[in-house]
């Protein structure tokens, strides 16, 4: 198998997996759109993207519906528990993915140090990443989240994804297709966190 086969063969094993996915987003699994819209927004950001990027976008959440949210205590707390360990199981769920699917051994590493966000703040690669799953969740989840959430809680919510992006991330959110609250709630987090920094 060549190594061109082998991330194929890879980026497969993902979208069988994220296509259990019980929750949906345009008629399709939830988790399954994810990783490729994400896949999309590393390409549109570096068009020279490595395949381990790539495809640490397209398991970015990988079989996350599995553990459920509401599994952790409610709170700030417990999301972040959450979060950390959603992050842990993705990378080991895609590093036996990929090593199933023979991808060379440093693509493997370097996948599963992206999907795990070592380096953020330091590494290129991995700020790519992060800009792709921030993206990604404005364009899947900002409508459902914003049902639940107040006005001011979720504009609270878009400030702190637009902290986590670079200059070029939050320029590319002026690109999804929002309806008008959507639009509205970004300006607003826009208006609070400005993309100068």
């Amino acid at each position: 198998m060549t190594g061109v086969e082998a991330i194929e063969r890879a980026i497969s094993a993902i979208d069988v997996a994220n296509a259990e996915d019980p929750h949906r987003h345009g008629g399709e699994p939830l988790a399954l759109a994810q990783g490729r819209l994400a896949d999309g927004w590393v390409v549109r950001l570096d068009p020279q993207a490595s395949a381990a990027l790539r495809l640490a976008a397209r398991a970015h959440h990988l079989r996350r519906w599995v553990v459920p949210r509401a599994t952790y205590p409610e709170g700030r707390a417990g999301y972040l528990r959450w979060r950390r360990d959603q992050k842990q199981r993705h990378a080991v769920e895609l590093r036996e993915i990929l090593e199933r699917s023979e991808v060379d051994a440093p693509i493997v590493e370097r996948a599963v140090e992206i999907v795990a966000k070592i380096g953020l703040g330091s590494d290129p690669e991995v700020q790519v990443f992060e800009d792709a799953v921030c993206l990604t969740f404005l364009e899947t989840q900002l409508g459902e989240t914003a049902e639940r959430l107040d006005a001011a809680l979720m504009t609270d919510v878009i400030v702190k994804t637009l902290a986590k992006m670079s200059l070029e991330g939050k320029a590319a959110a002026s690109m999804i297709d929002l309806d008008d609250r959507g639009r509205e709630l970004l300006a607003g987090a826009v208006d609070q966190h400005p993309p100068t920094s």
